[in-house]
């Protein structure tokens, strides 16, 4: 007969116990699986090597986002084993007693509850890859049904016997610990309620008031078993911060983020050029959420160059709308070294000569629509020979961009800012609009930014502008950003609530160690209710006091981990912060729609267990 025939027989015997620990270690696969499988198709895996969607600076926001969580997922599933083992060895001690009495050493016991805990991993294991594939296939096909371009991509086989593997060690390695000890435990103790409970002969807790018999009954039973309490609690903080930080940054995040791309293109923006130009831009636009190739395109033909008439026409419609000139051209640069002084004092050449290609907007600075979120400053009027870098020019052109310049048409310019924007994804480089035509050679513009004042009817003044537009020159059109700036900014919503969503996984595995726990207490307080009951008190009284201890582990958990949650994501994940009213009320909704969702959770053996006869609890 096979070695592993009884502790598997064991196991389906035991189906709550199992059901429990395959559920919760399947969901942290699963979650951690999808999690890595996911943000490689979008290009933002965790160690930056896929380009093609997002800025830079996006990728770093959610670069952060994707390492924490991860790490937390994998902490959680380590801690999820080590309490789902225990409760289960728990109530496995007085088997192990009546084992070692007829005379089974250590090492044979140990033998075979490693098999169960070996049989419950493997399991897991196979059932989370298999749960994290399905999800990813479902979730990239629900965004390319929206109009996403998310690839199917082949199964990277690797990174899924990577997290195969580490769940798998973690499992063994962690659940290991808690039968080694139970193994080890003397026949006289493993017969002790005392011990095999986990509970304290009396408890050293002490209720001040002298009302309130059902809180002093869960209070008094949550510290004599200390050691599943303290067990409990570490778990469901840590499941409370990630959801927290998923949460609550999540929310923060997304809002940041979207303000972002909000401004830098700017809403309800309409840009005047050549239709060939209008079209060459929403391309540029829309590489933030889709991977395009850049075709070849001569920014600087004649028949682009706005009319000197049509611009004269524009300004008569002032105050209804404000203008912005702006010259766009492309153009190979080259990186600038430039110096700076050291820790010692001792002056540094910083820069390494690379060479690029990048995107040039020529800008009159104080007039320009769009308010970037930038690291130094945007370019001032009176600045000559001035630039400021999009965000992914930064990070792939230069050592230290704000101590150098770049070169390009011959003529240097020094690095006074970086920005976020997703024009071009990031690729980017703005300059005055007069040092670009100087060097160029230009005189001319090739692109006018209109912006219809709140006050004036927006549908007249829009007619008025592209009759006029077309009145000048009929291949010229009229180009509304928002439809773009709206998939921008739903691209983004779509991503952050990816990541907001994968936490519950981890949330649905915490109820069921919690309910694992709730289990264990019940049947550690059986004879206690039972009595109760036998005395006269009601069902509703028993579900009174497991309603308070549970309140009292959540409440202790929830508020450890949302404090440590939002410290996190406001100090180290998100820089800078937009955080209204409307984002606290709506955090603190759902983080307690969480709440009360786990509680009422929670609730469930406590609600079957009340319901029982009397003989029932006894037995």
């Amino acid at each position: 007969m096979s070695e592993t025939f009884f502790p598997l027989n064991d196991l389906i015997r035991r189906k709550l116990q199992t059901s429990l620990t395959i559920l919760s270690l399947t969901l942290c696969v699963a979650s951690t699986l999808f999690l890595l499988l996911f943000s490689d198709k979008l290009g933002f895996g965790i160690l930056l090597t896929v380009e093609g969607r997002l800025t830079a600076g996006f990728l770093t926001v959610f670069s952060r986002f994707l390492i924490f969580i991860s790490l937390l997922f994998f902490i959680s599933g380590a801690i999820f084993v080590s309490f789902l083992v225990f409760v289960m060895m728990s109530q496995r001690i007085k088997d192990i007693g009546l084992m070692k009495a007829a005379g089974c050493p250590n090492d044979l016991i140990f033998g075979y509850f490693f098999n169960e805990l070996l049989i419950v991993a493997l399991i897991s294991c196979f059932l989370g890859v298999v749960l994290g594939l399905l999800s990813d296939f479902a979730l990239t096909n629900i965004l390319n049904s929206l109009g996403f371009q998310v690839l199917q991509k082949p199964v990277n086989f690797w990174l899924i016997l990577l997290v195969f593997v580490l769940f798998f060690v973690l499992a063994l390695a962690f659940g290991a610990k808690p039968v080694l000890d139970s193994a080890k435990v003397e026949s006289a103790k493993a017969f002790s309620p005392a011990y095999y409970w986990g509970v304290s002969a009396e408890s050293t807790f002490k209720v001040v008031s002298k009302r309130g018999l059902t809180a002093k009954i869960a209070l008094r039973s949550l510290f004599r078993r200390k050691s599943a309490t303290i067990r409990i609690l570490l778990c469901l903080t840590v499941v409370f911060l990630l959801v927290t930080v998923a949460v609550a940054g999540g929310t923060i995040a997304d809002q940041t983020t979207k303000s972002w791309i909000e401004k830098a293109v700017g809403r309800d923006i309409l840009v005047v050029a050549h239709r060939e130009m209008c079209s060459q831009y929403a391309v540029l636009l829309s590489k933030f959420y889709e991977s395009k190739e850049n075709p070849t395109f001569n920014y600087t033909k004649e028949n682009y160059w706005i009319p000197e008439e049509l611009v004269n026409r524009l300004n008569v419609m002032s105050p209804s709308i404000s203008l912005e000139k702006r010259l766009i051209t492309w153009a190979h640069i080259e990186e600038a070294q430039g110096t700076m002084i050291d820790e010692n004092g001792v002056y540094i050449t910083v820069g390494e000569n690379r060479e690029g290609e990048s995107l040039i907007i020529g800008v009159e600075p104080g007039k320009t629509f769009g308010e970037w979120f930038l690291e130094g400053e945007f370019l001032k009027e009176g600045q000559s020979m001035k630039a400021v870098v999009g965000d992914s020019m930064a990070n792939k052109m230069f050592t230290i961009p704000l101590k150098q310049g770049l070169r390009f048409y011959g003529h240097r310019f020094d690095v006074v800012g970086i920005c976020l924007d997703p024009i071009n994804n990031g690729n980017v480089t703005y300059v005055a609009l007069k040092d670009l035509q100087n060097t160029t050679g230009i005189s001319k513009i090739n692109i006018l930014m209109v912006k219809i004042n709140p006050s004036a009817n927006r549908a007249e003044v829009l007619n008025n502008i592209k009759a006029d537009v077309n009145a000048v020159n009929s291949e010229f059109e009229v180009l509304e950003l928002n439809e773009i700036l709206d998939r921008n900014i739903a691209f983004l919503g779509h991503i952050w609530s990816t990541i907001m969503f994968l936490p519950l996984f981890s949330l649905a595995s915490a109820s069921l160690c919690f309910i694992g726990y709730v289990t264990l207490a019940l049947t550690e307080q059986r004879k206690e209710f039972g009595v109760m009951r036998a005395l006269g008190s009601k069902p509703k009284t028993i579900l009174k006091i497991v309603a308070v201890q549970n309140l009292v582990v959540l409440l202790s958990s929830y508020a450890c981990g949302v404090t440590f949650g939002v410290i996190i994501t406001l100090l180290i994940l998100v820089p800078n912060p937009a955080v209204t009213s409307y984002t606290v009320i709506q955090i603190a909704g759902m983080l307690a729609a969480i709440l009360v969702t786990t509680f009422i959770v929670s609730l469930y053996p406590a609600v079957k267990f009340a319901h029982r006869s009397l003989l029932e609890i006894m037995a």
